[in-house]
């Protein structure tokens, strides 16, 4: 679908948005981003429900595959919601007729630029996908509660409290918010599945230094979801360095 047949669905979906200069402005990419912008909340708003659901289904999905569900369970229950959730998102983005009836929904979590493309619940749901199919549980739990509450809270406190900002769109205060929730996810799943190795000096330089990496990964500006590349950027890490420090898993 072309990026101005997608702006006309917007048209169908918010037509008391639009104004015969904006419909105009749908010839160029940067007018079409434009009208988006002028509909849902972007990456600057707060986005308390959004976030909350963010972090609701990290948590449910490491939290069941931590206490009751197999590897080869989470895979398949994951799987069959990826699938649904990206059927669902092209229905979504095809037919906005549909879309519409859902709007008392949907614009709680999607944003402004989410209207034009796939909606970040997909790459959500592969990364996590991912890190289940290709890490350790101890990595991937970790690496999915970081996706869980680390991104969120560190965009909650960086919008509303951040001050000091060291690159664009990112404060020193997002920045130790993030920090401190990869540090608390390490120290959590450590202290359930392998508390003895917390004893070890290793595992205190892992547990300090890779949430610092981590961090600093999140820093970069790249145009890539950070829903994919937290968790896998997560996993890898601690896997080098768990290894590195030969720290079990």
């Amino acid at each position: 679908m072309s990026e101005f047949q997608e702006v006309k669905n917007l048209k169908l979906l918010y037509p008391e948005e639009f104004n015969p200069t904006q419909i105009a402005a749908t010839s160029s990419a940067s007018g079409a981003s434009a009208i988006a912008g002028t509909i849902k909340s972007t990456r600057k708003d707060l986005q308390i429900s959004r976030r909350l659901f963010h972090m609701g289904n990290g948590f449910v999905v490491a939290t069941a595959y931590a206490l009751t569900l197999s590897h080869q369970q989470v895979v398949y229950i994951l799987g069959t919601f990826a699938s649904l959730i990206y059927l669902l998102d092209q229905i979504r983005r095809a037919y906005p007729e549909i879309a519409k009836k859902f709007e008392g929904w949907t614009k709680y979590l999607l944003r402004a630029e989410e209207q034009l493309k796939e909606s970040a619940a997909i790459p959500y749901a592969m990364a996590i996908m991912l890190t289940i199919l290709s890490f350790p549980k101890i990595i991937a739990l970790i690496s999915i509660y970081t996706l869980a509450f680390a991104d969120p809270l560190s965009a909650i406190i960086g919008i509303r409290f951040g001050k000091h900002h060291i690159v664009k769109e990112k404060s020193v205060e997002g920045s130790l918010a993030f920090y401190i929730c990869s540090f608390l996810a390490i120290l959590m799943v450590f202290s359930i599945y392998n508390s003895s190795a917390m004893l070890s000096f290793g595992f205190w330089f892992v547990a300090f230094f890779v949430p610092f990496l981590i961090t600093l990964f999140e820093m970069i500006p790249i145009k890539i979801d950070d829903n994919l590349t937290i968790p896998l950027v997560t996993s890898f890490t601690l896997w080098i360095f768990c290894s590195a420090f030969a720290i079990p898993l």
